[in-house]
């Protein structure tokens, strides 16, 4: 961050007349008109200013990776995919070794397989990599697809297919995003600004590791572009205990200690996510209406032990059947907290969100994503799918995010398919369940301008609530303020 924090943003557009904001020590402390003072004086030019965005679910380190490494989101086929390996590989210098002289694992991001007329394979990633080890992360984060070389290194030798889900996948992600600590900040930071340019203040980062050490190293090292929320995972738990931290403890400045997370199933695309009914294609076969990774009788004691010390639960579950045992365990533990994604519900759910205080944290883009995997494998049932308006009728508190790297860390990209349910010049999807803009707007902040709020502002060179939900995506952000300092000027 750069400047004083005391200054005064004249001709400020609130959604009327142009008033000045007064800022010192990083909160409003005034806003009217001809404000007189001694600070810093910025003319926004009758520019709007809303609170600070909030991304409420991120894995910052793995969003921090993408962008450095081979991006196969727009395969559409195992074929496809292998083919953009190879060229990857051949145009590419040569892969880095380990210590041993061996190359180190070519990793790709982004594969969408619930739609491909083929399925990932052995054959076809293993003609693309001429043995050197090649793993690809499934979009949705919920599988890997590994070569025979990767799957020697990472201990599955001889498995069929080479397609690996849920835990299995997830402990190969955490030993391919190992990077040494200095560039992987260095990534971290350049990614926090490009987030701040977008207009955001803050994120939860729900990364599946220890978080409280590399983001202490990291404002320790002088990263000031966003406010961090941390999870807690179950391997971490005691450990998080002893130290006495409780959700909403500030560590620092910027760094907050956020909720305790858990897996219950998987997900859509991976068709793991936990349903009711079985997935078409799969019926009568193992797994076919999904993966339950955390049962009650698990669950309950966790989110008592969680709760019980001050950390707040935040459970992942995606289908109808995982979200009813989760509301179940929640109700039984007589304790509130927040259910990650939410995407298929049943209508008594809906009720039992509001009626419970329980908080939906939901990533709308993941429905322009996926509509039409949800079309496929949730036949039927898309009018409980992805629900916001529903959600937000029976009571129930909405919160917004992306789930970077599954979905872009854009709020505006965020807001625009939770307001237009459409992308792509394609018709809106069950339109029924968009918000408003000031709806979407209101579940992606934490703050108001309004004197004795945090000085976390964004200045837009257009009113967002006078555009096009396709418009809303592209939104040009002027300036990002985070306790009174710029994180991004561009005016």
């Amino acid at each position: 961050m750069s400047g004083p924090t005391h200054r005064v943003l004249r001709n400020a557009r609130l959604g009327g007349e142009p008033v000045d904001i007064l800022i010192q020590d990083g909160e409003i402390v005034e806003i009217g008109h001809a404000v007189d003072c001694t600070a810093e004086e910025v003319h926004l030019d009758g520019r709007t200013v809303i609170p600070g965005l909030w991304d409420e679910h991120t894995h910052f380190s793995q969003w921090a990776l993408r962008s450095r490494r081979a991006d196969v989101s727009g395969a559409a086929s195992a074929r496809e995919a292998a083919r953009i390996v190879s060229n990857a590989l051949a145009s590419a210098t040569p892969l880095p070794l380990d210590e041993r002289g061996r190359p180190l694992p070519f990793v790709g991001n982004g594969f969408r397989d619930a739609l491909w007329s083929d399925a990932p394979n052995l054959a076809d990633l293993d003609d693309a990599g001429a043995g050197a080890p090649i793993v690809l992360i499934s979009a949705d984060l919920h599988s890997v697809w590994l070569n025979t070389s990767a799957l020697e290194l990472f201990g599955h030798s001889g498995h069929e297919t080479g397609l690996l889900r849920e835990e299995p996948a997830f402990e190969v992600q955490r030993r391919v995003n190992s990077v040494p600590d200095a560039v992987l900040d260095e990534w971290v930071d350049a990614a926090a600004r490009e987030a701040a340019a977008r207009g955001v203040v803050g994120i939860v980062d729900f990364e599946m590791t220890w978080n409280l050490e590399p983001w202490s190293r990291r404002m320790a090292g002088g990263f000031d572009a966003l406010r961090v929320d941390f999870g807690i995972y179950t391997q971490d738990l005691d450990r998080a205990i002893d130290l006495g931290l409780r959700s909403g403890r500030r560590i620092g400045e910027l760094l907050t200690v956020g909720s305790y997370k858990v897996i219950t199933d998987g997900s859509l695309g991976t068709r793991t996510a936990y349903c009711f009914d079985e997935y078409p294609g799969l019926e009568g076969l193992p797994g076919a209406r999904g993966l339950l990774t955390v049962a009650p009788s698990e669950l309950e004691p966790l989110l008592r032990r969680a709760s019980d010390a001050g950390i707040t639960p935040a459970v992942h579950a995606i289908g109808d059947h995982a979200n009813a045992l989760v509301l179940d365990v929640f109700e039984a533990v007589g304790v509130t907290g927040r259910i990650e994604h939410a995407q298929l519900l049943t209508p008594g759910d809906v009720e039992r969100f509001g009626r419970l205080g329980i908080v939906a944290s939901v990533q709308p883009e993941h429905a322009m994503d996926d509509r039409d995997i949800a079309d496929r494998y949730w036949v039927g049932r898309t009018d409980r799918a992805f629900l916001l308006r529903s959600l937000l009728d029976a009571g129930a508190r909405l919160l917004l995010g992306s789930d970077a790297p599954v979905a872009p860390l854009d709020p505006w990209v965020t807001m625009a398919a939770a307001v237009g349910r459409a992308r792509d010049g394609r018709e809106p999807w069950h339109p029924e369940q968009s918000l408003t803009v000031a709806q979407a707007l209101d579940a992606s902040v934490r703050s108001s301008v309004a004197p004795g709020q945090p000085a976390d502002l964004v200045v837009l060179d257009v009113d967002p609530f006078g555009v096009s939900a396709e418009e809303l995506r592209r939104m040009p952000v002027a300036g990002t303020l985070l306790g009174g300092r710029w994180t991004h000027r561009a005016f």
